[in-house]
């Protein structure tokens, strides 16, 4: 199971709390794509899961993957 912040983004508007197959519902019912079904389908079916850090704990460290204008310049 692979998460990027663009994979994870398809899920920011889930109804948490949620299980695995109301997770894959929703993923499938907004055209997700197949990787962010595929990496759910990987989750543990007796969990609730209370938020998208539950699914993909360094979520909780998105800072890290976002850049600002500044810094974009920087790597171009």
């Amino acid at each position: 199971m692979i998460w990027t912040p663009e994979l994870i983004s398809f899920l920011e508007d889930a109804p948490f709390p949620a299980t695995k197959e109301e997770l894959l519902d929703y993923a499938e019912r907004i055209g997700a794509p197949l990787q962010v079904i595929e990496n759910l389908q990987e989750l543990d079916d007796e969990l609730i899961y209370e938020s998208l850090e539950d699914i993909w704990p360094e979520y909780a460290d998105q800072d890290l993957f976002l850049f600002g204008e500044d810094e974009e310049e920087e790597f171009e």
